[in-house]
């Protein structure tokens, strides 16, 4: 009989697996049945604008969850009330942005530059349907040319999703804007 874990304890092991820093890459095809998540983490003074902005667009921002300022615990509606998620420690990598551009793409967690006045906020992530997709008999190109190797420290092999930037606007909001993102 195969051996399935709960999808609970599948997304608690990749936290572990990040928190601990054996996960540094993507984690396509992981956690399958969980709803993954891209995180945004900005001041409380930019958070309202970016709430608006995920509201006017919610197809390329899926909003999934809002912490409350200075929480890095999402709600018990994205994780299991017994998860002990923690969005500083519980992502392979982090990109640290200041002033719209990028300062660093390396971190492994954010313990050295969290503040109290941050607020998270977790949108929805195409790694959450591959499952459906794979079980609908189609390919995942991204998931196909991945070797397989969940524990290497940084899995090159594991590619991720392509996008594309379109020329299609998102609805603005206070200082945010920009194209849609395919």
């Amino acid at each position: 009989m195969l051996n399935v874990a709960k999808p609970s304890e599948a997304a608690q092991r990749v936290r572990d697996a990040c928190r601990s820093g054996k996960l540094t890459g993507p984690t396509a095809g992981m956690a399958m049945g969980c709803a993954q998540a891209n995180l945004v983490i900005l001041p409380k003074a930019n958070a309202y604008d970016f709430l608006l902005f995920c509201q006017r667009n919610p197809k390329p921002c899926p909003l999934l969850d809002v912490t409350d300022v200075g929480s890095a615990t999402p709600t018990a509606a994205v994780c299991h009330p017994d998860s002990k998620a923690d969005l500083r420690t519980d992502l392979p990598r982090y990109c640290l942005y200041r002033d719209g551009k990028l300062v660093d793409d390396s971190l492994t967690d954010l313990k050295a530059v969290w503040r109290d006045d941050f607020v998270c906020f977790l949108l929805g992530c195409s790694f959450s349907f591959e499952e459906a997709l794979l079980n609908a008999g189609l390919g995942v190109r991204h998931l196909d040319d991945h070797d397989g190797d969940d524990n290497k420290q940084d899995d090159s092999s594991c590619k991720n999703v392509p996008m594309y930037r379109t020329n299609v606007q998102c609805r603005s909001a206070g200082e945010f804007h920009g194209p849609l993102v395919v």
